[in-house]
């Protein structure tokens, strides 16, 4: 009887260990997403990612389509490209930026419209230590007029 109690006690401090002290220290904030018109097929998700220790985001899943992924936008030579990438690192103590014209998570067919005032679930995939931890959150849909005007570089 004793073995048994040992064993258990056991078995809840490795899971303290390794549960949610491992992923406990990544963030995930002010997640938005544009609403779409009727027939779009494609939408985003941008929001800021925050992790206490070295991480990286490896993958996004989400039921609202068909497959998410995330991608990049960069300047080159005065062209804007969009590319997909397989993982974002997440320094420690540093906030990473998914936003217009930067990093963001690209939603591919879509299952219906976005609509400004609902939200859409979506997981991130963290790898740490060699380990993947998997983080729901949510993304509150606004209407494009809600948004700040882009800012203009002369």
């Amino acid at each position: 009887m004793l073995g048994i109690r040992w064993a258990g006690a056991l078995l809840a401090l490795v899971l303290l260990a390794v549960g949610p002290f491992a992923w406990a220290g990544v963030q995930v904030s002010g997640a938005w997403a544009r609403a779409t018109l009727p027939g779009q097929k494609v939408g985003a998700i941008y929001m800021q990612l925050r992790s206490d220790v070295p991480a990286r985001l490896v993958a996004v899943k989400t039921p609202a389509a068909r497959s998410a992924e995330v991608h990049e936008m960069s300047n080159d030579g005065g062209v804007m490209r969009m590319r997909r990438v397989e993982a974002v690192d997440l320094p420690a103590g540093q906030t990473v930026l998914f936003q217009p014209g930067g990093y963001h998570v690209m939603l591919l067919d879509i299952a219906r419209p976005f609509k400004a005032g609902e939200r859409v679930a979506f997981t991130v995939v963290i790898e740490q230590g060699g380990k993947r931890f998997e983080l729901p959150a949510q993304a509150q849909i606004r209407s494009p007029l809600d948004e700040d005007p882009p800012a203009h570089h002369q």
